[in-house]
């Protein structure tokens, strides 16, 4: 059945069989649209995509349902439900990526090592000139010496191995507002301490560009 976005509004704003024969309509236009909408990260021969498209659905539903007075009519209401379920599921499979990877394991290496350290023994680059491996090391040093460990943790989690920042702050047990504070502190910090080593910004990033 075809509906005007006013149908839609008023179909999902009832109660009884007129909103549970929208919402079964709607749940079946979600479901269709995802195997296209996500064919870039997962598709449908994915073992895991079925499973992560009820999730969607679902999630979308609930979602529309609680925020149908933000829909503002500029574009066809079931795009806009679109769009709210492609966010939820890229927002999913963000988290399930990372699902398994502790921040502890992002930020220590075997034996305590920092993330910088990882990265230096996986680059596949052995050229690195001393010049750079000390850069390299004087950074490193900065990170260790002079943030806090909330600080060296979520700077390393998402400025190195860019694990999403709502999940650190999930596992931080932090509203976004204030790892975002965190952030912005830890990169005041490092930059106040960057100039002190004299290390320039093009030094800085002529080292990773060697990486």
């Amino acid at each position: 059945m075809d509906r005007t976005n006013e149908q839609w509004i008023s179909d999902l704003r009832s109660s009884g069989s007129v909103q549970d024969a929208a919402l079964e309509d709607l749940r079946g236009k979600i479901r269709k649209g995802l195997p296209y909408s996500l064919s870039k990260w997962l598709t449908p021969s994915d073992p895991n995509f079925d499973s992560l498209a009820d999730e969607v659905v679902q999630e979308t539903l609930l979602r529309v349902l609680d925020h149908l007075e933000s829909f503002e009519g500029r574009s066809k209401f079931t795009t806009w439900v679109h769009k709210i379920a492609v966010r939820i599921a890229l927002t999913e499979l963000r988290r399930k990526r990372w699902e398994d990877v502790s921040l502890d394991e992002l930020t220590q290496g075997d034996e305590g090592a920092s993330g910088f350290d990882r990265i230096a023994a996986m680059t596949p680059n052995p050229d690195l000139s001393a010049e750079q491996v000390d850069i390299m090391g004087r950074i490193q040093q900065v990170i260790k010496n002079d943030l806090s460990e909330k600080q060296r943790t979520a700077l390393l989690a998402i400025g190195v191995h860019g694990m999403p920042i709502e999940e650190v702050a999930r596992r931080m047990n932090m509203k976004r507002n204030a790892l975002y504070k965190l952030l912005h502190d830890a990169r005041l910090r490092l930059k106040k301490s960057m100039a002190t080593e004299e290390l320039s910004t093009e030094e800085i990033l002529a080292a990773f560009e060697q990486m």
